[in-house]
């Protein structure tokens, strides 16, 4: 009851503009399609053990999920659990995964552990990656426990780090289901020659 009155009451605080700016389409923040990736995405997973691109992507690059919270995003654990029903289609189709915010390794852990997730848990605690891809929500810099949160959005990474797409929807309570990160893996893959 009071994870749900402090939902409520962040979502009543919280001005219109960290919810989503209607004048910047939500696929507008972070690098470019076409760009190369801010940053190696040095972090450290779930399990305590450090990562980076080099060792997160499978042949064909990585799908690469920010998320804002597994320990008071609603909208989150519901999007993480979603993907994880995903998580295999992707794969197969040669992309490694990961999911990354600013939640500290334990918080991680216990989420995965607790909901069976079976990809990648990446912990950002400073927000480093998150400010290295431009996409840090600052609409949260007078809520402290948030701050440090992205704009939920998810990235599709060919292996040598360019940008091959990306996915987001307006504010933060709907999120690209798996299936169109699928159907935009596929769709890359009939734009190949």
């Amino acid at each position: 009851m009071r994870v749900l009155l402090l939902i409520a009451c962040l979502a009543a605080a919280v001005p219109a503009f960290a919810r989503g700016d209607a004048a910047t389409k939500p696929t507008d923040r972070g690098p470019a399609v076409g760009a190369a990736i801010p940053s190696d995405l040095s972090s450290t997973d779930q399990y305590g053990k450090p990562r980076n691109f080099d060792n997160l992507k499978g042949p064909r690059g990585l799908v690469l999920v920010f998320f804002r919270s597994a320990k008071w995003c609603p909208y989150c654990k519901r999007q993480l659990i979603d993907i994880n029903g995903g998580a295999d289609a992707i794969t197969a189709r040669g992309y490694g995964l990961a999911a990354l915010s600013y939640d500290p390794v334990k918080v991680l852990r216990r989420y995965g552990d607790d909901h069976h997730i079976g990809y990648t848990l990446l912990s950002d605690p400073d927000s480093k990656v998150i400010d290295a891809f431009g996409i840090r929500n600052e609409g949260y810099k007078n809520v402290p426990f948030a701050y440090g949160v992205p704009y939920p959005m998810i990235f599709i990474i060919a292996p040598d780090g360019t940008v091959q797409a990306k996915l987001a929807e307006e504010g933060y309570k709907k999120r690209p289901p798996v299936g169109a990160v699928i159907e935009a893996i596929d769709a890359l893959d009939k734009d190949e020659p």
